[in-house]
């Protein structure tokens, strides 16, 4: 269940939780609050700079600069900053008429939140909140608006196809795909199969286009946005295919999900928007053990883990891939099968005699109902120390059998950390390859608690779930990745017997191996349990959420489909940039060639036996580098910061300083 930290960026702000006690403390300090325009506002002018942040206890020494896509205004604000509200309200839109659909969006417009504008008034919330000792501000209220786009969306918003390639394996092809194309291998079959779906597997004249996300702090607030909305799609003829709500959890459960866990802990930081750990560089301030990664695993265009060139058209910089999936969570079921696992190990001798089934549940999840890990803690919970982060201590390089933390725990399965072997005998995986791997969660509860005392609408045939949202870089790499080869892969970690499992929580119908250490301690004795499955899919899109300056050229019927090598990205041996009837790519040999539709050289860099990588600089100039990493070739542009690389459909590669030509090569 995407679980990870109260109050942490991306999950609706957390009061005092079951068994969790937020430290004020550990809250960020913030600046001054600013409202996002209302619904169907008028276009309004760009906001005046934000004031700079007056010095806050652990923030003297920052930089004003320090940290750049705090200010941004081109990307939207839930990628990175999160919207963080109590309640919210997806509508899956479909548009019949093109013409229209593009008016309702420049109306739309003025009303998307920013980064900027959400980051500011997050740290604002924060600061007013830890000065109040944790408790929410009644006074600071706000509403955010979100816009992703489905493939047929973009095809519908542009009047063409927004991909001029769509190459086997890549992002391209799983987004024109679609979750419900790519179902079997997502492991949603049976009964998380499509046919099943609320939303995401429409007839193709009813495909869903769009995804708007409205959340807010006050319910009032959000039904009056929601029915303004929903009249202005109307308005555009365009037709509400489903309507999704979610909210917190109320009290005990205030910062839960329905198994009754703490969401949200495991959070990525971002390099350039959460501000470092003086101390070690790598980490967050204040958050020990939250890892800085770079931010182009996130909002596409910026540098990457490895500095991977992306290979995606020009329309998606400043954006990100989301993934949205109603998850149907059956407690009582889920919970009533951990009770009968539980007395199989008791029967076994492999659990606590006196343990209760929340024993047996934490060691699925990975933690305790609070949040605190349970290899920090296995024998019983305990609420974490004044100052404490629960991960900061996290780490399984020295779990490899699983003994502290179950190698198919929901957490460790899907966040491996460190001590993560690939191949029996060989080391550890390094935590820093693992980075771009990571997403960025806002999932939030749907439904009532499961509080049959309560009488009618709390018992086991309501529903009720978690609504995931995650927003990646890489659909294929990040997303795919975590779901098809850790969550739901039995064999992962690989190359045990008997195999560790899938994920209990998430997972498939599927054994798996509960490891103790054997009698004499030298190694390990296996407990095969079989857990079914109690999460349920109901309903999954892919939707893309575009940065600011595409949107607007939606609205206009334009699509940039060019495909752009960003600043920093390195293209190796191997490498192709395909734009349909042009590719980039620098050969086996290190020359950097552009190939026509028959894969004939028209341009080459004649770096064959000295290239070793192309990269394009800070400062605009595209570079062949050899082994040294010595300029074997250049383009000759240097001076020219931000200038952006071009590789265009219709056969040109173009190095552009805004509308200006610096250098091409043409295919033709």
């Amino acid at each position: 269940m995407a679980l990870a930290a109260s109050p942490s960026p991306g999950c609706p702000h957390a009061g005092p939780a079951r068994r969790t006690v937020v430290q004020a403390a550990a809250l960020a300090a913030g600046m001054t609050a600013g409202l996002a325009p209302t619904a169907w506002a008028a276009p309004a002018p760009a906001p005046a700079p934000a004031p700079a942040a007056a010095a806050e206890p652990g923030r003297a020494g920052a930089a004003p600069d320090a940290l750049p896509l705090r200010t941004d205004r081109k990307s939207q604000g839930d990628i990175l900053a999160g919207f963080r509200k109590d309640h919210a309200c997806l509508l899956f839109l479909h548009f019949g008429d093109a013409d229209k659909a593009r008016h309702w969006l420049s109306r739309l417009l003025p009303s998307i939140s920013t980064t900027e504008e959400v980051a500011r008034f997050n740290r604002a919330f924060s600061k007013a909140r830890r000065r109040s000792g944790g408790i929410d501000p009644d006074s600071m209220a706000t509403l955010w608006t979100g816009l992703s786009l489905t493939h047929p969306g973009l095809r519908l918003f542009a009047g063409k196809e927004p991909f001029p390639a769509a190459p086997p394996a890549s992002n391209a092809e799983a987004f024109t795909q679609g979750c419900a194309a790519r179902a079997q291998q997502l492991g949603d079959t049976g009964t998380s199969a499509p046919q099943s779906w609320l939303f995401g597997a429409e007839e193709p004249g009813r495909a869903v286009h769009a995804v708007l996300t409205l959340a807010a702090d006050q319910p009032e607030r959000l039904a009056t946005a929601v029915a303004e909305h929903r009249e202005g799609a109307g308005e555009a003829g365009a037709t509400v295919l489903f309507r999704q709500d979610g909210a917190t959890l109320p009290g005990e459960l205030r910062g839960h999900e329905h198994f009754g866990f703490l969401d949200c802990i495991s959070q990525p930081g971002v390099r350039g928007f959460d501000e470092p750990d003086p101390a070690t560089g790598t980490s967050v301030l204040g958050k020990p053990g939250t890892r800085l990664i770079p931010a182009g695993e996130f909002v596409i265009g910026h540098e990457r883990v490895g500095q991977r060139p992306t290979g995606l058209p020009a329309w998606a910089t400043g954006g990100a891939f989301q993934v949205v999936r109603r998850l149907a969570q059956d407690v009582p079921g889920w919970w009533t099968q951990v009770a009968l696992r539980l007395a199989e190990l008791q029967r076994a001798g492999s659990a606590p005699a006196d343990a209760d089934r929340e024993w047996l549940g934490a060691r699925l999840m990975g933690r305790w109902p609070g949040g605190m890990p349970v290899s920090l803690c296995p024998a019983a919970e305990r609420l974490p120390e004044p100052g404490e982060h629960p991960d900061a201590k996290l780490d399984y390089s020295d779990d490899p059998q699983g003994w502290r933390m179950p190698l198919f725990s929901h957490i460790r399965k899907g966040n491996p950390r460190g001590g993560l072997v690939l191949t029996p005998g060989r080391p550890p995986v390094a935590q820093a390859d693992l980075d771009a791997r990571r997403l960025m969660r806002r999932g939030i509860p749907y439904g009532p608690v499961y509080e049959p005392d309560l009488g009618e609408g709390y018992g086991p045939e309501d529903s009720r779930g978690l609504l995931f949202v995650s927003h990646q870089a890489d659909l294929v790499g990040q997303f795919e990745l975590v779901v098809r080869k850790w969550l739901n892969d039995p064999d992962f970690p690989a190359g045990r017997n008997p195999r560790t499992g899938s994920d209990p929580v998430l997972g498939p119908d599927s054994p798996i191996a509960f490891e103790t250490p054997s009698s004499d301690g030298a190694g390990s004795r296996a407990n095969t349990l079989y857990f079914g499955r109690f999460v349920r899919t109901e309903g999954s899109v892919y939707a893309f959420s575009p940065s600011l300056p595409v949107l607007q050229a939606l609205a206009k019927g334009e699509l940039d489909d060019s495909i752009e090598f960003h600043t920093g990205s390195v293209l190796r041996p191997g490498d192709v940039l395909d734009a349909g009837k042009v590719q980039l790519t620098l050969d086996s040999s290190g020359d950097l060639a552009l190939l026509d539709a028959e894969g004939r050289r028209t341009w080459h860099s004649s770096t064959g036996g000295v290239g070793h990588d192309a990269v394009l600089t800070q400062d605009g100039e595209l570079v062949v580098r050899d082994a040294d990493g010595r300029p074997a070739w250049s383009s000759g542009t240097t001076g020219h910061p931000g200038a952006r690389l071009l590789l265009r459909p219709t056969g040109e590669l173009v190095l552009l300083n805004g509308d200006r030509v610096l250098w091409n090569a043409s295919a033709s």
